[in-house]
């Protein structure tokens, strides 16, 4: 079996990333299921590597999370497992981006 991000996590992602592709910041996503992760991944040109990785793990559900927010180098920028607190630490980015 596959994981998936649901129809409710994906509109938090894509409403986050529809911002930030107003502000220019970002240009193009990536969205792979695969048997144990579900992947959002975000370009600032599609032929580069991911700037951020959003990842929903469920078998971490009982440990540190089951979202994890990865940057650029795989380094863990926020976990937990409650998305919107998770993507937070995306939304701290876009407001210095457009001051």
């Amino acid at each position: 079996m596959q994981i998936a991000f649901h129809r409710t996590e994906l509109n938090l992602i894509l409403s986050l990333y529809g911002r930030f592709v107003a502000a220019g910041e970002w240009r193009d996503y990536g969205i792979s299921h695969l048997k144990d992760v579900a992947v959002f991944s975000v370009f600032r040109r599609a032929a580069e590597h991911p700037m951020y990785r959003i990842e929903k793990r469920p078998s971490l559900r009982m440990k540190q999370g089951q979202y994890i927010v990865l940057g650029m180098d795989g380094q863990i920028l926020k976990r937990g497992n409650d998305l919107r607190q998770v993507l937070r630490i995306l939304e701290r980015k876009l407001i210095r981006a457009i001051d």
